[in-house]
C-alpha cells in the first residue's frame, strides 16, 4: 500500500481550510478494484487493467450472487475484492489504470476524476482536509450495508477533518443512485453531514440499453475505448465486456428502467423471431417493455455459463437479484431531499443515446432466444449523453406542467402528462395563476420536479458524453459557481500526479 503517496499536489497544509469539504463519488466501473489474498494480503489490480486483462479477470474477478447475504462473492475462496483507500479515497477514482502503458498513450477515458481533482485543487481544496473520494465495489447493490457504511464513514471523516463543516457531494452516474439510496435509508445522517449535492449524469429512472448492454457484451465505458483506439484495445479488453463480468451484479439489475416512471415512450427490447405453425414459417417482431423484459432475459440466458477451474458454472438470469433490485427501486422512489440541502443536476445532451434495443431482422430472424446473447444489437436513439437518456436525468415536466393541484381538487394527475406522482396537495402556497382542466384547478408553483424527483436549485443540460462531463469546462464552471469558489479558480498546470502502484 502506498498510503497517501499515490497522488501529491505539493500545496501547503493550510490551503483550503476555509472551504466546505468535497466528496467525489464514482459510478459504474468508476473505481479501481483489487484482489487481495486472504492469507498474506498481497493485492493485484484487476479493474481497470488493460494489459493481461483476460487472465486476471478469469482467475480473480468471476463472481456469483449469494441470495442469503445479498453480496456478489468471488468464485476464488482464497481472495476478496477490495477498493484501495490510498490518498483519502482519491486514488481509486483518479486514473483507473495508472500503469506506465496507459500513461504513455494518455488514454483519456481512463483519466476518470483526474481533471476534476486537478480543478478542485486549483481552487484551493486540499486532499485529506477538504477533498476526499469514495470508490466502492460497483458490482454490489447500491443499498448493501458495506457500501452504505462506507459512504457514512467518508462523510464523517470529511466532516471532522474540515472542522465540522458540512460536506458537498459531487456524484457521477450510478454514484448518484448510491447517494440517493443512502439518503433514503439514512435521511437523518444525510441531513447532518451534507450541505450540497451536485449530481452529474445520473440515470435516475434507469436505462434499458445501459443495463442490457452491461449484461450482454458491452459495458459502455469499454465501448468508448474501442471506438477511440480501435483494434488494439479491442484485442486487449475483449473479455472485459463479456456478460460473465456483470451478469451476477445487483447494481446492473438496479439500473433497469423504472416501470413506475411516466416515460414519453416506454423503452423496449425488440426481437425479430422466427416461428413455425402448421409447417409454415412466420417472422414476427416481438416487443418487451420494462414489465415484460424479464421473460426475455430468462430465455436469452437460460443456457448461459462460464468455465471456472475446469468446471461449468451456470449463469442464468438471476430472479433473486431481480427481487432484490425491485426492493432497491422502491427505496429510490421514496427518497426525500432533507430540508436545507441544496440539490443540483447536470445531465448530458447532444449525443445519440441508445434507448430501444432490437435483435435480428426481418430477413435474419432469431429462432431461439438464447441466440440474443450472440447477436449484435441495433438501437434506436434519443438525446442524452451517449449512455443515459436525457429523459432519465432531466425534467419530465415542461414549464406549463409546473403545477400543483389546489387543495380539495379531485384530480390528482398532471393535466398534460397524466403523471400521478405529484407532491401532495397543499393549501399554504400563495394562490398564483390558476389553470382549469376538466373542471379542476391547478396552480403554478416555483418548483419543477424532474426525473430526480427533487426540488433542484438548478438543472443544467451540458452538451457532452457520459464520462466526458467529468472533464468538461462548462461543468467545471458550474461546479465552481455552486461551490462558491469561482473567484478562486486559477489557470493551473498539473497539480495532481498519480504514480504507478507497482504490483497493482
Amino acid at each position: 500500500m502506498l498510503g497517501g503517496c499515490c497522488c501529491f499536489d505539493g500545496r501547503s497544509s493550510d490551503e483550503g481550510s476555509d472551504l466546505d469539504p468535497v466528496l467525489l463519488v464514482s459510478g459504474m466501473g468508476g473505481s479501481i478494484l483489487q484482489t487481495k489474498k486472504k492469507s498474506f494480503g498481497l493485492q493485484t489490480r484487476v479493474w481497470v487493467r488493460l494489459l493481461l486483462a483476460d487472465l486476471e479477470f478469469r482467475q480473480k474477478l468471476w463472481s456469483l450472487y449469494n441470495p442469503e447475504t445479498g453480496y456478489t462473492e468471488s468464485l476464488d475462496d482464497s481472495t476478496e475484492i477490495v477498493v484501495p483507500e490510498d490518498d483519502y479515497g482519491l486514488y481509486a477514482i483518479d486514473i483507473l489504470d495508472p500503469s506506465v502503458f496507459v500513461k504513455l498513450i494518455h488514454l483519456a477515458e481512463v483519466y476518470h476524476f483526474h481533471d476534476m481533482i486537478d480543478m478542485l485543487i486549483g481552487c484551493g481544496y486540499k486532499k485529506g482536509t477538504t477533498l476526499f473520494g469514495y470508490g466502492y465495489d460497483f458490482r454490489q447493490s447500491i443499498r448493501i450495508d458495506k457500501l452504505m457504511d462506507g459512504l457514512k464513514e467518508k462523510l464523517e471523516v470529511a466532516y471532522k477533518a474540515s472542522g465540522g463543516r458540512k460536506v458537498n457531494i459531487i456524484s457521477h452516474s450510478m454514484g448518484g443512485l448510491l447517494v440517493m439510496s443512502f439518503m433514503s435509508l439514512n435521511n437523518d445522517v444525510f441531513s447532518k453531514y451534507v450541505n450540497k449535492w451536485i449530481c452529474i449524469a445520473c440515470p435516475f429512472q434507469g436505462s434499458l440499453a445501459l443495463c442490457y448492454n452491461s449484461v450482454d457484451h458491452s459495458l459502455s465505458w469499454i465501448s468508448d475505448l474501442i471506438h477511440m483506439k480501435g483494434a488494439l484495445l479491442l484485442a486487449l479488453i475483449k473479455d472485459l465486456i463479456s456478460s460473465q463480468f456483470l451478469i451476477e451484479c445487483p447494481s446492473v439489475y438496479e439500473m433497469l428502467p423504472n416501470p413506475e416512471f411516466q416515460w414519453k415512450k416506454q423503452p423496449e427490447i425488440q426481437v425479430w423471431q422466427k416461428q413455425t405453425k402448421d409447417g409454415d414459417i412466420f417472422v414476427n417482431l416481438e416487443s418487451y417493455g420494462p414489465m415484460e423484459n424479464v421473460a426475455l432475459f430468462e430465455e436469452a440466458l437460460r443456457h448461459n455459463e462460464l468455465t471456472y477451474d475446469g468446471k461449468k458454472v451456470a449463469l442464468p438470469f438471476n430472479l433473486s437479484i431481480l427481487k432484490w433490485a425491485t426492493g432497491t427501486r422502491q427505496i429510490l422512489n421514496k427518497a426525500q431531499l432533507p430540508t436545507g440541502i441544496s440539490f443540483y443536476n447536470i445531465f448530458g445532451t447532444s449525443c445519440d443515446t441508445p434507448f430501444d434495443v432490437c435483435y435480428g431482422s426481418e430477413t435474419s430472424a432469431i429462432e431461439d432466444l438464447s441466440e440474443v446473447c450472440h447477436t449484435m444489437p441495433q438501437y434506436s436513439y434519443v438525446d442524452g449523453d451517449g449512455t443515459v437518456p436525457a429523459e432519465s436525468a432531466k425534467n419530465f415536466c415542461s414549464k406549463s406542467d409546473s403545477l400543483r393541484p389546489v387543495a380539495g381538487s379531485p384530480r390528482q394527475t398532471c393535466p398534460v402528462t397524466g403523471d400521478p406522482r405529484w407532491p401532495s396537495p397543499v393549501s399554504d402556497i400563495p394562490t398564483a395563476t390558476l389553470l382549469v382542466v376538466d373542471s379542476c384547478e391547478f396552480q403554478y408553483i416555483s418548483s419543477v420536479y424532474g426525473a430526480d424527483g427533487f426540488d433542484a436549485v438548478e438543472r443544467v443540460a451540458v452538451s457532452g458524453s457520459h464520462r466526458g462531463l467529468l472533464r468538461d469546462k462548462k461543468v467545471f464552471q458550474l461546479i465552481q459557481n455552486w461551490l462558491g469558489v469561482g473567484d478562486k479558480a486559477s489557470n493551473h498546470k498539473k497539480t495532481s500526479k498519480v504514480m504507478d502502484a507497482g504490483s497493482r
